[in-house]
């Protein structure tokens, strides 16, 4: 309770005090007494109560049953729990997930994006980017080292977790060795909703650099859907013939969407 509502509920059986400073000097000896009445008291306590109850049995259920047992939003709930330790997490849940769309949505969302719904701050949200940093370096952790080529869902799993919910384009090359190994994961560039604008040498003077011998192609699809446009795959085309001469191969251009991806090597595109 605030210090106007403490003078008012006392003003009726003292006689106001003449400043702020009088209040805190002159504090009768049971005044923790007054600080709240007890129905608001009650009230606090069952509404923590509610919410603390309702945690530990959604920790029980994940405890006993797993992911598979709980809904993306109780999912969220979990990791809300540790973000946000004194309030009702589920309404915060529910919100993001009804603003983003899907758990995948939530994690990948800008964090400006995120601090625009009720209850998420700064702290929160960069909190959430983080889990999306970890999650995306542990499936790029898959690839090191391996032969890129044999471990497909798995490269398909990385571009996705790192490209699908970003909200401009980006061009990334994966550069790969004799082996067909992954020697490095590099964004080349940036671009608007729509479009990126790539070119050829230098992709393939990077190659050279790195000593790759082949290179696989992504962006993404800001709009969600992955179907190849014209320029995309003219763009492809221009790599190809460019990098072919100096012994560089195009393994595929994976182009990610929000629910979904599309090769232009599966499409026979190139």
């Amino acid at each position: 309770m605030s210090v106007d509502n403490f003078e008012g509920a006392a003003g009726e059986q003292q006689a106001p005090f003449a400043d702020e400073r009088m209040f805190f000097a002159e504090q009768p000896a049971n005044a923790s007494a007054l600080k709240r009445p007890p129905k608001l008291l009650g009230v606090q306590h069952e509404a923590e109560s509610h919410y603390h109850g309702h945690r530990e049995r959604l920790r029980n259920r994940f405890r006993e049953s797993g992911e598979s047992a709980l809904a993306d939003y109780e999912l969220l709930e979990l990791l809300l729990f540790r973000l946000i330790p004194r309030r009702d997490t589920k309404p915060i849940a529910k919100a993001l997930i009804d603003r983003f769309g899907t758990l995948g949505g939530v994690i990948g969302a800008p964090i400006a994006l995120l601090q625009e719904v009720k209850g998420v701050g700064e702290a929160v949200a960069l909190d959430l980017k983080l889990v999306a940093t970890v999650a995306q370096r542990m499936l790029k952790s898959e690839l090191k080292g391996k032969q890129v080529l044999a471990s497909w869902s798995s490269v398909i799993d990385y571009c996705h977790m790192a490209m699908a919910y970003e909200q401009r384009e980006q061009f990334r090359i994966l550069f790969l060795d004799k082996r067909n190994a992954l020697i490095a994961d590099e964004i080349q560039g940036r671009g608007t909703v729509d479009h990126t604008p790539v070119y050829p040498r230098e992709v393939v003077k990077r190659a050279l650099e790195l000593s790759a011998t082949a290179i696989i192609l992504v962006h993404n699809h800001p709009s969600g859907d992955p179907t190849p446009s014209r320029a995309d795959i003219d763009m492809t085309k221009m790599i190809v013939d460019t990098a072919k001469p100096l012994g560089i191969t195009v393994h595929d251009h994976i182009i990610i969407g929000k629910d979904g991806h599309a090769s232009l090597k599966g499409l026979r595109l190139i």
